[in-house]
């Protein structure tokens, strides 16, 4: 399977580009939420509920993806990223204990990093004949890498968090990577989906 493969897989792309915006959406309300009285412990659990099962779909959206394109030499970073970003949505929903943010930033760096080389390889295949795309894509990876450091960053203690489960910083830091995935996702599955492009020549 070649190219073409990954190619016609655009649609589920942009799919887990809308799921990641939604959750930046959920994050930033419950940035604003941040303990106001105005809104229930109820309505917060339910926002966390749906925010697990929108990440686990936005993961089954990526493996499908990467699946469908299997035999394009980077189809596993696809599979790999839609498998952390499940294990993100799956962890609250199967585990009763205590849950601490360093897991799901574990969790986050493998996402950035699977998705970072995987547009920094397609970026240094589309350059020569789409050099607008190869910028983009490149710039994408090495922001994706900037996210991976950063949630590195936190896991080591090197950037401090405020010592309390749920805080303002926490959801501006899902907020941002979120929304910057979105982003990503959608550009890349528009260039995907411009049928002006041949696919023998793209993304391979």
């Amino acid at each position: 399977m070649s190219s073409e493969a990954i190619t016609k897989s655009w649609w589920l792309l942009a799919l887990c580009g809308i799921l990641d915006a939604t959750l930046a959406a959920l994050n930033l309300f419950m940035f604003a939420w941040d303990g106001s009285p105005a809104w229930s412990t109820f309505a917060i659990r339910g926002a966390a509920l749906l925010m697990s099962r929108i990440a686990l779909a936005a993961g089954l959206c990526t493996i499908a993806a990467g699946i469908w394109s299997f035999g394009n030499g980077r189809s596993w970073l696809l599979v790999l990223n839609g498998l952390a970003f499940s294990a993100y949505g799956l962890i609250p929903r199967l585990w009763r204990g205590p849950l601490s943010f360093l897991l799901f930033a574990r969790l986050l760096i493998v996402m950035a990093i699977s998705i970072g080389i995987f547009e920094l390889l397609t970026a240094r295949t589309v350059r020569r004949q789409h050099p607008a795309d190869g910028w983009f894509l490149g710039l994408a990876g090495i922001a994706s890498f900037g996210f991976a450091m950063a949630f590195l960053a936190l896991t080591l203690g090197w950037i401090q968090l405020e010592p309390r489960p749920l805080h303002a910083s926490l959801f501006l830091w899902l907020v941002s990577y979120f929304g910057f995935s979105a982003i990503c996702m959608l550009a890349f599955a528009r260039r995907l989906q411009n049928p002006s492009r041949d696919p023998r020549g793209d993304y391979r």
